[in-house]
């Protein structure tokens, strides 16, 4: 096996690379509903695979729930020796159409800033370079490559794919870049995304506003009853973040929807909190108003687990040999970790560059991480069945 000193050198020599790489990614509107700058930034990973000896497979046709369409996903599969490797990032923003031609990339002292900096070009691009420099050290590791379109929406159309893919590996790392502090992440909340829609009966506010049964005022009484949860079990938090409705103020409003946010650090609790709004979504506290639930997106908690300790306990040692400490961590946002985690295969996350500012105009990237990451995340394909 390849020493850390020889890895290290091998990625400190593509690191010029990495750069130009890096800046040509970021300068693409590539937002999840902006097919064709996904599709550019698959053209750029799927060659890049390719270079490496990767058998690559593209799988078009994805659409949103909403019926929008999707970029491909991209899977690279390199045959090798050792433990079966997942690696997973994505190539979808949450940004619009022009962000890029507004804020372009920057370097600044050692941080990269623009769209998708940190989420996730930055970690997308260290996986690649991780495989580029144990191939150049003749490790050839036993590893298939996810590049995901759709993640930033809940991985709608990718998601399937990764959970049919998690079973057949022994473990899966996922390149979301390490948080702010330097952490990677061992642990992430369930998510669940859900869209109330309540109907009740318009009438005249002044004339006859008795014939009326106002959604608005049911939406009201649930937006309390809802947000009153939080607190009720540990960690679990719940949000409406929309509400919307009415169509005139001289109009009691025959409809309003809700969108809200559900949380949990355990399926327990997320199971718990899902029973809860249901039961409170069943029954509006207006008379005669109706209400529906649909689940938008969902992501199963990641929880620790022995199988995760014992990675994140690997990571640590390995960056100790590399002279700098690493922590691991639990965080209240989900990513595609959820999802091998929940499937049952040992998932550790964050093992991108630091970055920070994730979703926001002063995304960063910590460029003076870069390769000590890469290189972290090299050795831990490499010597990975050391914690299996």
């Amino acid at each position: 096996m390849s020493s850390l000193v020889d890895l290290d050198s091998r990625v400190v020599a593509g690191y010029p690379a990495y750069l130009a790489e890096l800046e040509r990614l970021v300068n693409i509107d590539c937002g999840s509903y902006t097919p064709t700058g996904v599709n550019e930034v698959a053209d750029r990973v799927s060659a890049r695979l390719t270079a490496l000896g990767a058998a690559v497979e593209r799988i078009g046709d994805g659409v949103a729930p909403d019926g929008r369409p999707l970029g491909d996903l991209v899977i690279g599969r390199l045959a090798g020796d050792g433990p079966r490797v997942l690696l997973i990032g994505h190539m979808d923003t949450v940004f619009e159409v022009g962000t890029t031609a507004e804020r372009p990339f920057v370097v600044e002292g050692d941080r990269a800033r623009g769209p998708g900096t940190s989420d996730m070009k930055g970690g997308l691009l260290a996986g690649l370079s991780a495989i580029d420099a144990l191939l150049a050290a003749g490790v050839r590791p036993n590893l298939t490559f996810v590049a995901n379109p759709d993640e930033e929406i809940g991985s709608p159309f990718s998601g399937p794919h990764i959970r049919a893919l998690a079973p057949d590996h022994d473990v899966a790392l996922v390149l979301e870049c390490a948080r702010a502090n330097g952490d990677i992440v061992s642990a992430r909340k369930g998510i669940a995304d859900i869209e109330v829609l309540l109907h009740g009966r318009a009438a005249h506010a002044g004339v006859e506003p008795e014939k009326g049964r106002s959604a608005i005022l049911a939406a009201a009484a649930m937006v309390e009853a809802i947000h009153a949860l939080n607190g009720r079990w540990d960690g679990v938090t719940a949000n409406v973040g929309v509400i919307a409705g009415g169509t005139r103020p001289n109009v009691v409003a025959e409809s309003c929807r809700l969108v809200l946010d559900l949380r949990s650090p355990t399926a327990a609790g997320m199971s718990a909190v899902t029973k809860a709004v249901a039961e409170i979504v069943a029954q509006p506290v207006v008379t005669d108003v109706t209400a529906t639930l649909t689940t938008q997106a969902s992501h199963p908690p990641m929880e620790r687990s022995a199988a995760t300790e014992r990675l994140a306990s690997l990571a640590r040692a390995i960056a100790a040999e590399l002279g700098f400490a690493l922590e691991h961590a639990a965080t209240g946002g989900a990513s595609d970790a959820n999802t091998t985690s929940a499937a049952g295969t040992p998932t550790l996350d964050g093992l991108g560059p630091i970055g920070g500012d994730d979703h926001a105009p002063a995304e960063w990237l910590d460029l003076s991480s870069v390769v000590p990451r890469t290189t972290l995340l090299a050795g831990l394909i490499a010597r990975v069945g050391e914690a299996l």
